[in-house]
């Protein structure tokens, strides 16, 4: 029986990223199935009463330093380019709209390796519909059509529907995984969802 990973995320986290990077090898190596579940960090944040490491930690620079570090250290390790974003904190509401509007078609992959790419390697600034739309016409993406989904009242309440099924599920932040009713929360628990995954391959 095929086991299937929902993995939460938003376009504004590096270490949903830097997960997003590593789950396809370990999907795959035990016969898994990703979903893929976009939400809004800041509401999920507002919800939570959380907040992101670096703002929680903005006043100890050892602190600071420290999750920078961890960050290159972990793409380094696992040959993945990684830049720290020169624009974070990000407004991702746009681009969460468009992951909305891509989950299950054929061009999911490909719109969240555009997006994640574009902030996480290449620096650039996604919360403008016009660099959005240049990033998607760039990568063969329906442009157009994506663009209309951004500005769509369906998909922005979609978008606000699955997070807040999400907090409801136990999401605090991203990325968390999930298998079954099991949690996994950040990129440094995807050793412990090895392990769940490996009870049933």
């Amino acid at each position: 029986m095929t086991q299937h990973i929902d993995f939460v995320y938003d376009f504004c986290s590096p270490n949903a990223f830097l997960a997003y990077k590593t789950l396809p090898e370990l999907a795959d190596k035990h016969g898994a199935q990703v979903n893929n579940v976009p939400v809004l960090l800041s509401t999920v944040f507002k919800a939570t009463n959380n907040q992101s490491p670096f703002q929680a930690f903005s006043e100890s620079r050892q602190k600071s330093a420290y999750l920078t570090h961890d960050l290159h250290r972990f793409a380094r390790r696992r040959g993945l380019s990684f830049h720290m974003s020169p624009h974070f904190p990000i407004n991702t509401k746009f681009a969460m709209r468009g992951g909305v509007f891509a989950s299950g078609k054929p061009w999911e992959g490909g719109y969240m390796d555009a997006i994640f790419d574009a902030i996480w390697v290449h620096g650039q600034k996604v919360d403008e519909l016009g660099v959005l739309t240049e990033i998607m016409q760039e990568n063969d993406l329906p442009a157009r059509k994506i663009r209309e989904a951004m500005t769509s009242v369906d998909i922005k309440q979609r978008l606000k529907d699955q997070t807040k099924a999400a907090v409801k599920r136990g999401v605090f932040g991203v990325p968390s995984m999930f298998v079954g009713t099991e949690m996994f929360f950040g990129k440094n628990s995807l050793g412990n969802l090895r392990l769940e995954l490996s009870k049933s391959s």
